[in-house]
């Protein structure tokens, strides 16, 4: 009978590497060889925008793989055989709560909100969501599964998402009334990826410190508080030898794949930095899947409702108010026209980053193996619609038939998110109210 092929982790630790150690070396994508695997990995990234869109300059009209980019998704144009657009893809989730909490806080859940004291315009207050969403799901299965095991699983990057806690600004849940706060602050996530390392850096100084100063005072003390101090300077030689083999490690590996970014400073996280937070918030993503810290990712900008004033791009008002603004408004209609191009062009910025990124072994880019979910709570922001909720997919993450426009009828949200679950090798019979999952995952994706 064969030997089970060791994980990384137990590889380190067979090997002689602390376990707390082999907690931060484990990830590293150049002790791969390590791992009993030889699937591809598989990356999705979700990407949230506010307050629905334009159709008409957004939506193809023909479809197949001879369709047409409209001018929101200009910016994607360079991806069009990476790229797929679905289009009849609605959020049909009823009950409580304004159509902008239901817009978010159904949206990767599929399942109602609870009964609450959030009140949203004239409609009935509202709560939480009732159930799991879709990356979080994600993340605890493929946790359980030794060979997709990172570092944290998944990643939740926000970029001016509002400091409060509502069903407006949450779309990830770790479970019923378990909303999943994003990092907005672009400072903070670089400390979650990175401050523990260069923390022990520090610690290590700390120690050596530590160790010369008792080699100063052993003379001058007891012989009882001596035998004292010596087990002590035992432990802290002992928390030494660790922090060093690890140290050397993160330095032997730090150029393969996972060089640590340079952070700009002193970015402050105000509406006129936006582009930058966003830009920044991209990098830290792009290499943390390079570094296999998480394979599942999501990625929201502001919030439902949210009120971006896009100054850089001419426009003073906010975004939510120019949403409400009727079509004939030919002014207001211009400005969002131009507002969700900029979306798209973070879409585009972090297609691209992924694109020129190398899969650390070698198997052509991370865009490859990563597919980014571009959605939306509305599907048009001033009738508050959630039919034709906008899903674009850009990456070969999910093994669809990429480079085409599809079109399906009126079919529920919750379908697409079976297809989701399905190709990333855990497949559901349902996903969020099983109302509307009855018809199985959605055809014609792959």
């Amino acid at each position: 009978m064969m030997n089970q092929p060791l994980s990384r982790r137990d590889f380190l630790l067979k090997f002689g590497v602390s376990a707390a150690a082999a907690n931060f070396l484990f990830s590293l994508p150049s002790l791969g060889w390590a791992a009993s695997t030889s699937a591809r990995k598989q990356r999705i990234v979700f990407l949230f925008s506010p307050n629905g869109v334009i159709p008409k300059h957004f939506w193809p009209e023909k479809e197949g793989r001879d369709y047409d980019i409209k001018r929101i998704l200009q910016p994607l144009a360079g991806f069009k055989d990476q790229m797929m657009t679905l289009h009849g893809v609605c959020n049909k989730i009823q009950g409580d709560g304004d159509g902008h909490m239901r817009g978010i806080g159904c949206l990767l859940t599929g399942v109602e909100l609870f009964p609450g004291d959030i009140q949203g315009g004239s409609d009935t207050p509202a709560g939480w969501s009732q159930g799991i969403s879709i990356d979080q799901y994600l993340k605890n299965q493929m946790q359980a599964v030794p060979e997709k095991q990172t570092r944290f699983g998944s990643l939740e990057f926000g970029v001016m998402v509002p400091d409060r806690a509502d069903t407006w600004t949450r779309m990830s849940y770790a479970g019923p009334n378990q909303p999943v706060a994003p990092i907005s602050d672009p400072y903070q996530m670089f400390d979650k990826l990175y401050g523990q390392s260069k923390n022990r850096e520090l610690l290590a100084s700390v120690l050596d410190d530590l160790s010369e100063d008792f080699r100063r005072v052993e003379n001058l003390i007891s012989s009882e508080d001596r035998r004292i101090l010596e087990e002590h300077v035992a432990m802290v030689r002992s928390v030494e030898k660790e922090l060093q083999t690890e140290l050397e490690q993160s330095k032997k590996h730090g150029d393969v794949g996972h060089a640590i970014p340079e952070m700009p400073a002193n970015v402050e996280t105000e509406n006129d930095n936006m582009p930058q937070i966003a830009k920044m918030q991209i990098e830290l993503l792009v290499n943390s899947f390079a570094a296999d810290f998480a394979r599942v990712a999501t990625y929201q900008i502001t919030n439902s409702v949210g009120n971006a004033r896009m100054r850089w791009l001419g426009i003073d008002e906010g975004h939510h108010g120019l949403s409400h603004e009727p079509d004939k408004n030919e002014t207001a209609y211009e400005k969002l026209i131009k507002i969700n191009t900029w979306y798209a062009e973070q879409v585009a910025f972090l297609a691209k980053r992924l694109a020129e990124t190398p899969e650390p072994d070698g198997s052509g880019s991370l865009l490859d193996n990563t597919t980014i979910v571009w959605t939306n709570e509305l599907g048009k922001g001033n009738s508050h619609t959630r039919n034709n909720i906008p899903f674009v997919m850009v990456g070969g993450g999910l093994g669809f038939d990429t480079g085409r426009a599809l079109k399906f009828n009126n079919v529920p949200h919750n379908r697409l998110l079976m297809s989701i679950a399905e190709a990333m090798g855990h497949p559901t019979d349902s996903f969020g109210n099983p109302d509307y999952c009855g018809d199985g995952s959605l055809t014609g994706l792959v």
